[in-house]
């Protein structure tokens, strides 16, 4: 019994090898669309073409709690802040019973806004620090524009700091006069 061993291209397997198209009149692109870096105090820093609904979604809860620290600086020390795209919700539970789960129920059921998980210690014995979580997609289903969204936001950032505080949300972040 004879056996062949074929010796196949690589280019050849892959297909034709694409050309590079020729722009003959002028019209095409004479270069990148967005620069690939900026540079910022001589140096030089990348920069995305564009941010992701969730990149948009943090830096709006980056606002809302560096504008909080600025008047609660040592009483929000280590307390961690977190962003998670839509809350877990345990079959047959009512998260409006939860009393560290903010949630809308104008819907028709309650839907988790956001949660205050408090300071306390893990399974193993070490202690946790307390944790502010905001969902992403539940108030992205809520607003109207960006400008909704970022006072959503910083609604539902503000109410869990007063809940963690133990303040009214006007006392943790008065209403302007």
């Amino acid at each position: 019994m004879l056996t062949y061993a074929l010796d196949v291209d690589s280019a050849a397997a892959t297909g034709p090898a694409r050309r590079r198209r020729r722009d003959r009149h002028g019209r095409g692109l004479r270069g990148p669309l967005v620069p690939t870096s900026v540079n910022v105090g001589g140096r030089d820093v990348r920069v995305p073409a564009a941010q992701t609904r969730g990149e948009r979604f943090d830096d709006l809860v980056l606002d809302a709690v560096e504008e909080l620290e600025q008047r609660w600086a040592r009483e929000l020390e280590g307390v961690e802040f977190a962003v998670e795209d839509v809350p877990v919700v345990p079959l047959g539970s009512d998260p409006a019973l939860d009393d560290d789960v903010l949630v809308d129920d104008t819907a028709g059921g309650a839907v988790p806004l956001g949660r205050l998980l408090p300071a306390g210690v893990d399974s193993r014995g070490r202690p946790t620090a307390a944790r502010v979580v905001v969902y992403r997609r539940p108030l992205e289903a809520r607003a109207a524009d960006r400008t909704d969204l970022a006072e959503l936001v910083h609604d539902v950032v503000v109410d869990q700091v007063a809940r963690l505080l133990q303040l009214d949300p006007d006392e943790v972040d008065p209403p302007p006069a």
